[in-house]
C-alpha cells in the first residue's frame, strides 16, 4: 500500500528530505582491486538501460517506486609505508595495483605501529588488502627468524565461504613470496589429516568463530606455537558480529587474548567492516581493546542505479479478505529470469533457504522454456548445503559458468564474486549495512551496476519502498552487541576456566559481571573454587555448553526416508517451524514434503513430492514479567523495559499457493511449548487514555494485536535487528501490569540489545509504526501494514483504526524533545514481577 508522507515526529531516525537524483557516499564492494578508475566505459549494457529494459514489461514501470542514481567517484592514491617489505610491494604490483588507496596505507601504517585498527569503507574499496599487505610483510619478516616458526595470523570470517575465498586470494598474492607465507583454511570441512600439518607450519590460518571457540582454543596446547608466535587477528565483516552472535564473538576474542597472553604474544586485532556507525566503539566492544578507526574510504567507484520495486496487487483475498501482494520471491525469480536470458550476470539474495530453492527453481522452469541451456546457468546457494555441494557452487560461480544465482547471506558476506552486473534483493535484509553489503556486490570490476531492492509485503518494506530518505540519506546503524549479557558471558567462563583456570586477574578481562556470575557457576557445580582459582569441574567439554550462534541444540538432520541419504541439516531452535509434519522443504531444486519429526532423535525425514504450495508456520506467545529494571510515564501510561519469560508454541502451518501467496488451508500441529527468559520492551494505556482514543472494549484486543504487529514490523529500522529476532505479545489485560499491554522481546536467551534499543528509541519507533498503519491504502488491515504471516491467532483480532487512535493518544503524551526521555529514566520503583532465576 502506498503511504503520503513522512512523519514528522520520527526525527532523528527518519529525517523527511526531499530524494530526487543525488549523490552520497554509498558503500560498494569488498575485495575488488583498487586498480586505477576506469576512463573507458564499461563493455555491455549500462545499468540504466537494464533498468529500462526490466521496466519495458507490460505494467512493469509502475512498480518502480524510486530510481537512486550514484555517480562513479575517483579514487585517491598514497604509498605503502616504507616499513612494508619490498618483496610484498613487488607481489602487490604484480598483481595490478601500483598504489594503495590512501586508506589502505593509512590502515597498514596503524597495524605496524602496533595499533588495532578498524578499516570500515565502502564495499569494494579494498579493506582486503589494508590488512593483508602489512600481514604478509610481518610474515616474510618472521620467516628470516633464525629459531622458531616465526610470526603467525589467525584470520576470522563469519562464513566458511569467505574463508575460502580469502584464502584463495591469498595464496594468489602471496605465490611471489614462495614458502614464507604458508596459509590454509582450518574449519569443519579440512580433512582430519590436514590439520595437524596446519598447527605445526601454517602461519596465516583462516577459520571462523565456531572453529575457534569449539576446536582451537579448548585444544590451545597443541596451538602453543601457533599462539606464542601470533602477531595479528583479523577479523572480517565485523559489522556481521551483532546481537547473540556477537556477544558471543566478543568473549571468545577475549578468551583468545586470554591464552596469547600466557604464551607470550599480544596481537594486534584488524578488523574490516562495511561503513558503520561509530565503527570504532563496535570494535572495541568486540574485542576489548582500543582500536583506531580508519574510515574515509579513498577508493573509486562505478556508477549504481538503485532502484525501489514494489509488486502489484493482485485480485487474491488474504485473510479478512484483505488484498494481497504478488510475492517477492515470484517478482525476483521473473526478474532474474528476464536478466539471465539477456545475458546480465546476477545475484538474487533472499532472506531464507526455502526463498533461495523457490527463485532458482521457478527461474530455471521458465529458462528451460525459452533455452534449456540457460536453465542450467541458475542455481541457488545456501546454508546447510554439504561441504562438497557448496564448493562446487563456489567453483561454478567464480568461472562464469553460472549466470544467476539465488543466495542466502551466506554468499553476501564478502566472497568475491567479481564480474557481476546486477543484484536483485528479495525484501528489506534488516539493517542499511547489510543492504549496502548486498547491493555492492555488483560492479566489483569498478563498472557500473544495478541494484534492485524488491519489497515484501509488509510494513517495513512498503514503507522503505515509498520513503526512500529513509534508505538513502540516512547513515548506517551502529551495532549492537551485549558481551555481559550473563546468558552470554558464563558459558564462555567456563570454557575459559577449561582452558586455563580463571583468576582474580582474569575478571576484568571478561567483565564487571564475573564477580557475580561466578559464585552461581559454584553453586551450579560447573566451577570449583581451589586457593586462587576457579577450575572446570565435569568430564564433558565446556565448550559444547553454548553454541556461539545463538541456535542451541543439536542441529536436526534432514534425511531422505527412502535412502537414507543426508540431505543437509536446519538449526535446533529453527526445526519446529521449518521441518515440521507436513512441512515444504526444498533442496537442490528438489522439493520435499517432511513425513515426521524426532525432536528426540534430531532426526526430520521426508520423501520426494510436488505439492502446489509452500507451508508457513504459525505459532502463539504468552509472556510474563520477572523484573522491571526501568520505566518512564507516558503520560497516564508507562513504558518499560526489563526481564520476561515467554512461552512459544507453534500450533499450526498454512499452505500457500506458489507464485501466488493464496492461502489454500490451514494444518494443526501438536509440538511441545519452548520457554525463553530474555528482555523486552513493553507500555501500558489506562482506561482514562481507551477513552479518549475511542476504544471500547470489543476493539480493545484488535487495536493492540493491530499496534503490536506492526511495531515488530518496523523496530529493525531503529535497531539492527532482523524480524526474526524480535517477537511481540499484546494483551488486553495483563496479569503483571494489571493494564493493557504490548511487549516487544529479543528472541534470544538473556535478551540481544534490540529490545533496549526500542527502549531508547521508543517515540521515533512507535512514531513510525503509527504513520505505516494510518497511511496505507487498505480498509481494515492487510500485510503491508498490521498483518502477520507468522500470527498464531489468524490475525484475529486486528482493528486498524483502533491501532491508529491509540497510538496517536499514546504518542501525544510522550516526553518531547529536550523532555527527561528514556535514555535517562530512573530505575522503576514499581513493584517487580515474579522473582528471576
Amino acid at each position: 500500500m502506498a503511504f503520503n508522507h513522512l512523519p514528522a515526529g520520527v526525527h532523528d531516525a527518519l529525517t523527511p528530505l526531499s530524494v530526487t537524483s543525488v549523490t552520497h557516499s554509498v558503500p560498494m564492494a569488498k575485495n575488488q582491486r583498487p586498480d586505477r578508475p576506469r576512463t573507458e566505459p564499461a563493455s555491455g549494457p549500462s545499468p540504466g538501460t537494464v533498468l529500462d529494459r526490466l521496466a519495458s514489461a507490460p505494467s512493469r514501470a509502475s512498480r518502480i517506486t524510486h530510481t537512486e542514481h550514484l555517480p562513479p567517484r575517483a579514487g585517491r592514491h598514497a604509498v605503502w609505508p616504507d616499513r612494508i617489505r619490498s618483496e610484498v610491494v613487488a607481489a602487490v604490483q604484480s598483481a595490478g595495483i601500483d598504489h594503495p588507496w590512501a586508506h589502505q596505507a593509512q590502515a597498514a601504517e596503524h597495524a605496524l605501529d602496533g595499533e588495532s585498527v578498524v578499516v570500515a569503507t565502502g564495499t569494494a574499496s579494498g579493506k582486503s588488502l589494508a590488512y593483508l599487505v602489512p600481514v604478509l610483510s610481518t610474515l616474510l619478516d618472521g620467516s628470516e627468524a633464525p629459531n622458531g616458526r616465526g610470526a603467525t595470523a589467525l584470520y576470522l570470517a563469519p562464513t566458511k565461504a569467505l574463508a575460502a575465498d580469502q584464502c584463495r586470494s591469498v595464496k594468489e598474492l602471496s605465490r611471489p613470496l614462495g614458502t614464507s607465507v604458508r596459509p590454509a583454511v582450518h574449519d569443519g570441512d579440512t580433512p582430519f589429516e590436514e590439520r595437524e600439518w596446519i598447527r605445526q607450519y601454517g602461519n596465516y590460518v583462516l577459520t571462523n568463530p565456531d572453529m575457534l571457540h569449539r576446536g582451537i582454543l579448548p585444544s590451545h596446547p597443541r596451538w602453543s606455537s601457533f599462539l606464542k608466535a601470533l602477531k595479528y587477528v583479523v577479523v572480517d565483516e565485523c559489522h556481521t558480529y551483532r546481537g547473540v552472535f556477537g556477544s558471543h564473538v566478543a568473549q571468545v576474542l577475549r578468551r583468545l587474548r586470554r591464552l596469547c597472553a600466557r604464551y607470550g604474544s599480544s596481537p594486534v586485532f584488524l578488523l574490516a567492516s562495511a561503513t558503520a556507525a561509530e565503527p570504532a566503539v563496535a570494535a572495541r566492544r568486540l574485542t576489548g581493546l582500543p582500536v583506531v578507526e580508519v574510515a574515509d574510504d579513498a577508493s573509486p567507484r562505478g556508477e549504481l542505479v538503485f532502484a525501489l520495486w514494489e509488486p502489484p496487487l493482485t485480485e487474491l483475498h488474504g485473510e479478512k479478505g484483505a488484498p494481497v501482494r504478488r510475492t517477492a520471491t515470484a517478482e525476483t525469480a521473473e526478474l532474474l529470469t528476464d536478466l539471465a536470458v539477456q545475458g546480465v550476470r546476477t545475484v538474487a539474495f533472499v532472506r531464507s533457504r526455502r526463498g533461495a530453492e523457490l527463485i532458482s527453481v521457478i527461474a530455471q522452469e521458465r529458462l528451460a522454456e525459452v533455452d534449456r541451456s540457460l536453465a542450467r546457468r541458475v542455481a541457488a546457494y545456501r546454508g546447510g548445503y554439504l561441504p562438497e555441494e557448496r564448493r562446487a557452487l563456489e567453483r561454478a560461480l567464480h568461472s562464469g559458468e553460472l549466470l544467476g544465482l539465488a543466495a542466502t547471506t551466506a554468499l553476501e558476506l564478502g566472497v568475491d564474486v567479481s564480474g557481476l552486473d546486477a543484484v536483485l534483493i528479495a525484501g528489506y535484509p534488516g539493517t542499511r549495512a547489510s543492504l549496502w553489503q548486498q547491493a555492492g556486490r555488483a560492479g566489483r570490476s569498478g563498472r557500473g551496476a544495478l541494484a534492485v531492492l524488491i519489497a515484501r509485503d509488509d510494513p517495513l518494506d512498503t514503507f522503505l519502498v515509498h520513503h526512500p530518505e529513509a534508505l538513502f540519506d540516512q547513515p548506517v546503524e551502529s551495532t549492537v552487541l551485549d558481551p555481559d549479557n550473563p546468558y552470554v558471558l558464563a558459558p564462555h567462563l567456563c570454557a575459559a576456566a577449561a582452558e586455563v583456570p580463571l583468576t582474580d586477574d582474569d575478571l576484568a578481562l571478561f567483565g564487571p559481571a564475573c564477580a557475580e556470575l561466578l559464585p552461581q557457576l559454584e553453586s551450579a557445580k560447573l566451577l570449583r573454587r581451589r586457593t586462587r582459582a576457579w577450575h572446570w569441574t565435569r568430564r564433558e567439554r565446556a565448550a559444547d555448553l553454548t553454541d556461539i550462534r545463538g541456535e542451541g541444540g543439536r542441529p536436526v538432520q534432514i534425511v531422505e526416508a527412502g535412502t537414507g541419504r543426508l540431505l543437509g541439516t536446519v538449526d535446533d531452535g529453527a526445526a519446529h517451524t521449518a521441518v515440521h509434519e507436513g512441512a515444504v522443504h526444498l533442496h537442490q531444486g528438489r522439493t520435499y514434503l517432511v513425513r515426521s519429526l524426532d525432536l528426540d532423535d534430531s532426526v526430520a525425514l521426508v520423501e520426494e513430492a510436488s505439492p502446489p504450495y509452500s507451508t508457513v508456520a504459525r505459532d502463539t506467545t504468552s509472556i510474563a514479567v520477572l523484573e522491571t529494571d526501568t520505566g518512564v510515564p507516558w503520560g497516564q501510561g508507562r513504558l518499560c523495559y526489563g526481564s520476561v519469560e515467554v512461552t512459544n508454541q507453534v500450533v499450526s502451518f498454512l499452505r500457500r499457493r506458489l507464485i501466488t501467496g493464496e492461502v489454500l488451508g490451514e494444518t494443526k500441529l501438536d509440538l511441545p511449548p519452548r520457554t525463553l527468559r530474555t528482555r523486552a520492551v513493553w507500555w501500558t494505556v489506562t482506561e482514562d487514555q481507551l477513552d479518549e482514543a475511542r476504544i471500547p472494549p470489543e476493539i480493545l484486543g484488535g487495536a493492540l494485536h493491530a499496534a503490536e504487529h506492526a511495531s515488530i514490523g518496523m523496530l529493525p529500522l531503529f535497531a539492527t535487528c532482523d524480524r526474526r529476532d524480535i517477537g511481540g505479545v499484546s494483551v488486553p489485560l495483563h496479569p503483571d501490569t494489571l493494564l493493557p499491554t504490548v511487549f516487544v522481546y529479543d528472541g534470544h536467551p538473556g535478551g540481544a540489545g534490540f529490545a533496549e534499543r526500542a527502549f531508547h528509541t521508543a517515540r521515533a519507533w512507535l512514531t513510525a509504526t503509527r504513520e505505516a498503519i494510518a497511511s496505507c491504502e487498505c480498509d481494515a488491515g492487510c500485510p503491508s501494514c498490521i498483518q502477520s504471516p507468522k500470527c498464531g491467532n489468524g490475525n484475529d483480532p486486528l482493528h486498524k483504526r483502533g491501532a491508529v487512535r491509540l497510538l496517536t493518544v499514546l504518542l501525544r503524551d510522550a516526553p518531547a524533545p529536550g523532555e527527561p526521555d528514556p535514555a535517562t529514566a530512573e530505575p522503576a520503583t514499581d513493584p517487580p514481577g515474579p522473582p528471576g532465576p
